[in-house]
């Protein structure tokens, strides 16, 4: 069970004796003064620093720790505008979304949907195209963040790949100094590019490296490329535990969130991969990527598109 914070209590003080008089209840009166003072000079600590976007983790309703999870138990969702679409078109699952947190990501130039409320959030493979876009005035009014999907493909620039750090700070620089959130999505096969050679599992690389902790300095929102191991919900849960933790040390106020897929390369998976994914790790990030990806330039091993799959994932966790 998700539980929030405890509200403060304010200190107990013992009753002043009857025989005291007004001078008793003066003292006292000095007294709660001093604690109601310090409550506040608590609270104002707490709200202080950071990004001015994200409020602080201790502040957030349903903060537990590292990690932030809705008061009402429902996760946030990262969904591409066609995924978005085909999962409001069940019913069921629409209620499901309309009741929690949905980002939507957009191509540039893309609209939003119409008939669902979500925030706008729009995706950018580079850097440097982040930022001239965002510069030149290119992200649309009413937008809520920019995405930054750092990958080792051909829509990465290479230099980029070598210090993904260092595009991701650039980036969130020109993004906050417009008003704009930044979701970083740094995938696995970063690794291929920064460690070379390895014989370790990509995800023990991806650890090793601490690139989630470099990047969650700089995010608002970070996201945990796992859907490659969401077949063994012990793997994949290791795994985003371990990021997350990384991230959630690297900067207490950043939200998590992890990926998932309904048809990743490889053998076909099944909603009970992706609800054992789910409950293996909603304890320890704040929502999903739930991607539904088609074969195409940037997915060209994916499997056919299974919004099924999404949608009885939705329904079973409903």
């Amino acid at each position: 069970m998700r539980t929030g914070i405890r509200p403060q209590r304010s200190p107990q003080l013992p009753a002043p004796p009857r025989q005291a008089g007004a001078a008793a209840l003066a003292v006292t009166a000095v007294v709660l003064a001093a604690a109601v003072c310090l409550l506040a000079a608590c609270s104002a600590t707490v709200s202080s620093g950071g990004h001015p976007s994200p409020p602080p983790a201790a502040s957030r309703p349903g903060s537990t720790g590292h990690v932030t999870v809705p008061a009402d138990g429902h996760l946030t969702w990262l969904l591409t505008r066609s995924a978005l679409a085909q999962l409001v078109a069940d019913p069921s699952v629409r209620a499901e979304l309309q009741a929690a947190q949905v980002y939507e990501i957009l191509q540039p130039g893309q609209r939003p949907l119409t008939g669902f409320a979500a925030r706008s959030v729009v995706t950018f493979a580079s850097a440097a195209a982040l930022e001239s876009a965002v510069d030149a005035g290119q992200v649309p009014p009413g937008t809520w963040g920019v995405l930054y999907d750092p990958e080792a493909w051909s829509f990465t620039p290479a230099a980029e790949q070598r210090d993904p750090v260092l595009a991701a700070t650039q980036a969130a620089a020109v993004a906050h100094a417009n008003g704009l959130r930044l979701i970083v999505t740094p995938a696995l096969n970063l690794t291929t590019v920064l460690q070379p050679g390895s014989s370790q599992p990509r995800w023990q690389q991806f650890l090793d490296l601490n690139l989630v902790g470099n990047l969650a300095r700089v995010a608002d929102v970070i996201e945990l490329q796992a859907q490659s191991l969401e077949r063994d919900s012990g793997t994949y849960a290791g795994f985003v535990k371990a990021a997350a933790a990384q991230a959630s040390d690297a900067n207490p106020v950043v939200t998590v969130l992890a990926g998932l897929s309904t048809n990743p390369p490889g053998a076909p998976v099944s909603s009970q991969h992706l609800t054992d994914a789910i409950r293996a790790t909603s304890s320890t990030v704040a929502g999903y990527w739930l991607n539904i990806p088609g074969q195409g330039p940037r997915c060209p091993t994916c499997n056919a598109p299974q919004p099924g799959v999404a949608i009885q994932t939705l329904q079973a966790l409903g």
